[in-house]
């Protein structure tokens, strides 16, 4: 019997394109996110699927705790968790409050901490969890000290889960994308800033959400049964283009 997966962040954006994908691959999906306009638009496209949709802030342990117990319930224990919910915003570090650092820290690394733990207490034989890294936590750029501070400590966290646990039948991975076309990133940046960004890419365009949702589900796959402690990097080769331009 195959176990369910639990997709944080899923109402929308690559959460969204996450879950669909699950859902295709025969997964029963709990959808978790704290945006209660997103998740009830969410359920109606995915009315007729084995999915459950679930109002909770990761930030909060008790809400968590609350809607993995419901996940459990109606959908059996814990395979996989992909970890999508999360806070962007680009500020230089002089308008970088500490109040503002500690949110993003608290949304992007302390709510998949909560989450992981919380599968980790209901799993099933085995569990793959996958975090919503980002090349920003891997490459320094200008006005996200707070966000790709987040992001890195996304990154080793994952691995000392996947060293801590490894032995106990469970596998941690990152994705990090790269740019992708999302509404978020459309209400973030004009145009003219989004196109800036693509001269650092080779590809010359922005990812799709489907093109995430793909490594995704193969890292939940057990054809990624070897695959632990890693992140793989989704970006269209941008980390790879080194030394860029002043945009």
């Amino acid at each position: 019997m195959r176990h369910s997966a639990v997709v944080t962040g899923g109402a929308s954006g690559i959460g969204k394109a996450v879950v669909k994908r699950l859902l295709e691959d025969g997964w029963p999906v709990a959808v978790v996110d704290s945006d209660r306009a997103a998740l009830a638009e969410a359920e109606a496209a995915f009315s007729d699927e084995n999915a459950i949709f679930l109002l909770a802030d990761v930030t909060d342990d008790d809400e968590i705790a609350d809607v993995f117990d419901q996940a459990v319930d109606s959908l059996g224990l814990i395979g996989g968790l992909v970890n999508c919910s999360a806070m962007a915003r680009d500020l230089p570090v002089e308008e970088t409050s500490a109040e503002f650092l500690r949110q993003m820290l608290d949304v992007n690394l302390v709510g998949s901490f909560i989450t992981s733990r919380a599968a980790l207490e209901r799993m099933g034989e085995s569990l793959a969890i996958v975090n919503m890294a980002s090349v920003s936590g891997m490459r320094a750029d200008r006005g996200r000290a707070a966000y790709g501070a987040s992001k890195a400590g996304l990154k080793l966290m994952s691995e000392v889960l996947a060293l801590e646990y490894g032995p106990a039948g469970v596998r941690v991975n990152c994705v990090a994308p790269g740019h992708v076309e999302t509404s978020g990133v459309s209400r973030l940046y004009a145009a003219e800033h989004r196109r800036s960004w693509l001269k650092g890419v080779p590809q010359g365009r922005y990812g799709e959400p489907e093109e995430i949702a793909a490594p995704v589900a193969f890292l939940l796959s057990p054809e990624a049964s070897y695959i632990n402690g890693h992140t793989l990097v989704v970006d269209g080769g941008f980390l790879s283009a080194g030394v860029l331009e002043d945009r």
